[in-house]
């Protein structure tokens, strides 16, 4: 039986990644562990670039905020080519309990919220599924294109890049799980915390941090990657693979906020493992590191050096304290299993 989330890299690499149809010499990066976009070169030095990601369609959170997640999980993606996307493609498998005015009100979100980010809809397919109950709504394509040369790939990554994470680990499991059991978080944790967990769900938008790190004439950055399933930890060593590169990271210069800490360890989480949309992680040169702390901080956007890129033979390394440890890899997040947990044991 296959694991809950993203299928794993072996099965991926197994499985999925030697049978991708027709080799097209046009395609400059196809599927990839841990790169966030396929880019197609296109005459006259333009490059087309696009990524794709379900759709949320989650109850418990409600309608506006799926839709929010079902735009900026995909915009995130295409955030770390340094360009905003342009177009998106819709595909909506809808569940059988879904009324027509819970689809009005969805749709109405999606478009806002497209809008808002410059993208234009155009085409998908829409209807409904007998037995879907899942949280998923079908799933969703952006695109852009823009000049091939300025496109950044997470695999550009360079040897002593310093490594910067936006925000904090595990943004949108916190959030997400302190509003899908919102009794059990104020009972335990008291309301505070759950109104604090709770704020932080409209920080799973990352693009407006990528497109700042990218939009001077001399790039700060040379690599980004969506911190997705995995969490900061994993979208380091996603982004060191990718690049052929090793990586040492500080486990104690790692962003992790009280509400953070308390949310995910009542959860039974380490938020450095947990899905963390929302953050971004940024190989950076070190002489502009700085520069690029100051600019984000300017917007009220945190951001943290937790390490940097070093060559590929000396390894995947996580420093706690003094000591030198191998940095972990885990192909499920804990994310999946901590939420069903909650459910199966009635959590509200």
């Amino acid at each position: 039986m296959m694991d809950l989330g993203k299928i794993n890299n072996d099965d991926f690499e197994g499985m999925i990644l030697q049978r991708c149809g027709k080799d097209r010499k046009e395609v400059h990066c196809g599927p990839a562990f841990g790169v966030d976009v396929s880019v197609i070169n296109l005459p006259g030095g333009l490059a087309l670039a696009m990524t794709s990601d379900p759709l949320s369609l989650i109850p418990s959170l409600g309608l506006q905020e799926s839709a929010w997640l079902s735009v900026h999980l995909m915009a995130n993606d295409m955030g770390t080519t340094g360009f905003a996307p342009m177009y998106a493609q819709m595909v909506l498998n809808l569940p059988d309990y879904l009324t027509r005015q819970d689809l009005d009100t969805y749709w109405g979100f999606i478009h806002k919220y497209c809008a808002e980010i410059g993208v234009s809809i155009t085409g998908g397919h829409t209807g409904k599924v007998t037995g879907q109950n899942s949280t998923i709504a079908g799933g969703g394509t952006m695109v852009l294109t823009a000049p091939a040369d300025k496109i950044l790939l997470s695999k550009y990554a360079q040897p002593e890049d310093l490594i910067i994470v936006t925000k904090q680990c595990a943004v949108s499991s916190t959030a997400i799980l302190a509003m899908s059991f919102p009794e059990t978080v104020i009972n335990k944790l008291g309301k505070e915390a759950y109104t604090l967990a709770c704020d932080l769900f409209y920080q799973t938008s990352s693009l407006e941090e990528a497109l700042l790190a990218t939009d001077d004439e001399e790039t700060m950055v040379s690599a980004m990657h969506d911190v997705t399933e995995g969490g900061v930890l994993g979208a380091a060593y996603e982004m060191a693979a990718a690049s052929g590169n090793g990586v040492i990271l500080e486990n104690q210069k790692i962003p992790v906020s009280d509400t953070v800490r308390q949310v995910c360890s009542l959860f039974e989480l380490d938020p450095r493992f947990c899905v963390g949309a929302g953050s971004t992680v940024m190989a950076v040169d070190k002489l502009k590191a700085r520069l690029l702390i100051e600019k984000l901080a300017q917007h009220n956007i945190q951001a943290t050096v937790i390490g940097k890129f070093i060559a590929k033979e000396q390894g995947y390394q996580l420093i706690d304290q003094d000591e030198i440890l191998n940095l972990p890899y885990f192909a499920t997040d804990p994310y999946w299993g901590a939420f069903f947990n909650a459910l199966n044991k009635g959590w509200k």
